[in-house]
Formats: structure tokens, C-alpha cells, sequence
């Protein structure tokens, strides 16, 4: 059954009036969304959201994987109030910037030093302009098959939307594949590269043996690891992906869940590289993160209390369990429903995507608008399954009831050979292409 969404439609044409796009961030596009089916939020709750209109829906992909802990969590808004109220930015740091800093390098020991700011480009940005003052280099390698590291040019000139992008900025930006220590080799072997720029893990593991050879690769070509962790940080365990894989990066970048929702980032790395953005240190200086609202107060108090909740509360083990609960609840329905082969789960527990392929197999945006708006119609909604702990084991339940009754839909179209009766509109499209 369809659910009215008037008001949201009102709110999504003062939206694109007002900002380009109609949302601050591509992701959160309408055109990521059903023409029929683009709620306006206006409150969350746990595992909640609720539109404009009223409408009341189970939310995954919380915040672009940001909210990790639940929406308006206890915790996090107590500390937060707490150190607001003492006033948010002042001309000289605070002492909770020590406080902030010293717990996370309690919980991310790989790490020597870390400076906070506010999103996540930025601390990839800084990682890769460290790399080329330690190195003298100044190419740059990122992983092909990681889907985004930074709004700067260095990595959106590499992306179908380079435009404004000066040809000579892209051309420093080379690439390889993920999981192939031969071909990254043969990179670092014919070109000076200043650090290899990577999401530890993603959809699938890393191969045995994969970081540990990355890491001999660096440090045999003179080059910088660098571990994009804002998605495995604080998912994947406490410690991040390289906690977890027992591999310390030279730099690595954090966010998303850090804050729970708060605007807070990190680079963190070894002193050596990182004191070459302070004040301790006899090489050239190098202008690393300096930002006027980096060290908000009240968003390093959210990070101490995402720590703490962490901790005291084993999220991450949560996080995995209700991941595992859902992938398996979901695969066994759309075997039930026999498109098993079409509507997939994948990823690590806690950070579940799922792909909807068509007739022949391939990857469909009109399958995933068919099915996005059979989610939202029964309530749920995501462009992911990412958990967050503020799911409980009912939110899972109902969830793979919903996408039993996708499914069915699911395979009508398939056997339609065209899921259009069942999109509402204009298929869903990919953020990154040429034109609108």
C-alpha cells in the first residue's frame, strides 16, 4: 500500500529551489530514490525515522553509516549538553581537545597522534598531502574499486564528474586494483608513488595476506599506506579494520561513526609523519588540518561517548549480530520467493549492501527502484541494510517481512521480463555520471 507523501513532495521542490540538488549531499539525492517514494525526514528516534508527513519507517544506512549507535542516542545527546553549555569554540584549544585525542589513540593503538576535523575528505586530503611532503612525490594511487575518498580534485577528477577539474590535477592520480599484490607492484615499480590511499575492506575481505603485502610494498618502495577507515572504523572493531587485521597503516583517516551523527573526523598516523604538521619538528612544515570548527566541543564530547558506549556496551558485536540476523533473514526469503539470485546480500555484517540484478544477472537500477520503493511503501528505509545498534531483534523481523513481500513483487517483474509497472517513475541513478 502506497503511503501519501504530499508534504515531503512540498519540502523536496523548496529543497531544489533552495540547494543545488536538493540535498547537501549527493547520496541523499532524490534521484537516489523512487520519483514516488523520496521521504523528507524530520525526526529519528533508535532505528526510527519519521517523514514530514508523518509516515513512520525502519531507517538502515543511518546518516550514510554515521549513526552507528541509534539516532538521538542517551549518551552522546548527555555529553553533548553537558559540554555545550560550557561554550563550543574558543581562541585557544580546549582541554577537551587532549581528553578527546588521548581516548582515541587508546582505542585506535595503531595510531601515534591524531587531529580532528569535521568531514571525512579532509583528513584523506591532508593524509595525501603529508604523503608527498614525506616523500618528495607527487603521485597519488588510489584503489580503483573503492567507491569515494575525497570531494577534493585529487580523487573527483578520477570520477565521471571531473568537471572544473584541470586535466594536469588528475593526471598526478594513478590507480589499482584491490586484492592484487602482483599488479600494485608492477605500479609502485614504474611509477614514484607517494602513498597508496585504500578502504582496508568493503564488500568482501581482504585476501590472506593482502595488507600485510601492502604494507611490505610501501615500505620497500618508499611509499605511504593510507587506510580510509571511514566506513570499517568503529565497524569492523573498537580498533578499526587495522585492529582488526593486525596491519598499522602509516595514516589512516576516520569518521561516520566517531561522532554518531556529530560532525567530527580524524587523521590519525605515526608521529613521525604527523609531526610534520606541528610545532616539534626541524623539516619543512607541512599545512595539515587547521580548521575554525574542527575541535567543536560539544562533537568531541559525541566522540568520547560514542567511546565509551562502544566499550561498555560491545556495539560492535551487536552490530554483527543483528547484521547476521538480517542477511540471513533476507537470503532465505528471496530464495522462498525464487529470485535468490537476483536480489543479493553482501558485505561484512555490520555494513551490509544489497544488490538487485535483472533477467540476464547484471546490476539494474530499475530492479533497485522497484525494489527501494516495495521497502519504503512497507516501511522500511535505505539505500543499504547497514544496521545501527539502535535496531532491535523486531526492527530485523520486520524488515525481512517486508522484503519477503518485495520479493514476490521481485519476481512478477521478472518473469514480466520489465520491472517499469512496478518503479513509480524514472529509475534511480548512480551519483557519479556526467550529467543530471
Amino acid at each position: 500500500m502506497n503511503r501519501p507523501l504530499p508534504r515531503s513532495d512540498q519540502a523536496n521542490e523548496r529543497l531544489h529551489r533552495a540547494i543545488p540538488g536538493g540535498a547537501h549531499t549527493y547520496a541523499k539525492g532524490q534521484d537516489q530514490y523512487p520519483d514516488d517514494c523520496s521521504p523528507v525526514i524530520a525526526r529519528g528516534l533508535a532505528g526510527h525515522v519519521w517523514d514530514v508527513d508523518g509516515n513512520e519507517y525502519i531507517e538502515y544506512g543511518s546518516g550514510l553509516r554515521a549513526v552507528s549507535l541509534g539516532h538521538a542516542h542517551p549518551r552522546v545527546l548527555e555529553a553533548v549538553r553537558t559540554e555545550i553549555e560550557k561554550g563550543g569554540n574558543f581562541v585557544r584549544p580546549s582541554i577537551i581537545e587532549a581528553e578527546a585525542a588521548e581516548r582515541f589513540l587508546a582505542a585506535v593503538p595503531t595510531a601515534e597522534m591524531v587531529k580532528f576535523a569535521k568531514n571525512g575528505s579532509d583528513a584523506t586530503t591532508a593524509a595525501v598531502r603529508l604523503a608527498r611532503a614525506a616523500t618528495g612525490r607527487a603521485l597519488v594511487a588510489i584503489c580503483r574499486d573503492h567507491a569515494f575518498f575525497s570531494t577534493d580534485d585529487w580523487f573527483i577528477g578520477t570520477t565521471p564528474m571531473s568537471a572544473g577539474i584541470p586535466g594536469d590535477t588528475t593526471e598526478l592520480t594513478v590507480s589499482f586494483p584491490y586484492g592484487d599484490l602482483a599488479a600494485t607492484e608492477e605500479l609502485l615499480r614504474t611509477h614514484e608513488v607517494a602513498c597508496l590511499v585504500l578502504e582496508p575492506a568493503t564488500q568482501t575481505e581482504p585476501p590472506p595476506g593482502y595488507l600485510a603485502g601492502l604494507r611490505d610494498l610501501c615500505d620497500r618502495y618508499g611509499c605511504l599506506l593510507v587506510f580510509d577507515e571511514m566506513i570499517t572504523g568503529f565497524r569492523w572493531s573498537d580498533a578499526g579494520a587495522q585492529g582488526l587485521y593486525g596491519v598499522s597503516p602509516d595514516l589512516s583517516a576516520f569518521g561516520k561513526a566517531l561522532g554518531n551523527g556529530f560532525a567530527v573526523s580524524a587523521l590519525a598516523g605515526k608521529r613521525e609523519y604527523m609531526e610534520l604538521g606541528g610545532l616539534r619538528d626541524h623539516r619543512e612544515r607541512v599545512f595539515l588540518l587547521s580548521t575554525t570548527h574542527g575541535a567543536e566541543t560539544h562533537s568531541l564530547a559525541a566522540a568520547i561517548a560514542v567511546f565509551d558506549t562502544y566499550a561498555e556496551e560491545g556495539i560492535t558485536a551487536r552490530l554483527h549480530a543483528l547484521g547476521d540476523r538480517l542477511a540471513a533473514g533476507v537470503r532465505d526469503v528471496a530464495a522462498s520467493a525464487g529470485v535468490g539470485d537476483h536480489v543479493l546480500v553482501r558485505g561484512r555484517a555490520s555494513n551490509l549492501v544489497f544488490a538487485t540484478l535483472d533477467e540476464k544477472g547484471e546490476p539494474s537500477q530499475p530492479y533497485r527502484t522497484l525494489f527501494l520503493r516495495e521497502l519504503i511503501t512497507g516501511g522500511v528505509i535505505g539505500p543499504s541494510f547497514v544496521v545501527s545498534a539502535g535496531l532491535t531483534e523486531a526492527d530485523i523481523d520486520k524488515t525481512i517481512d517486508v522484503v519477503s513481500r518485495a520479493c514476490t513483487t521481485y519476481r512478477k517483474a521478472l518473469e514480466f521480463q520489465d520491472p517499469t509497472p512496478w518503479t513509480g517513475g524514472r529509475p534511480v541513478k548512480p551519483v557519479f555520471r556526467r550529467f543530471a
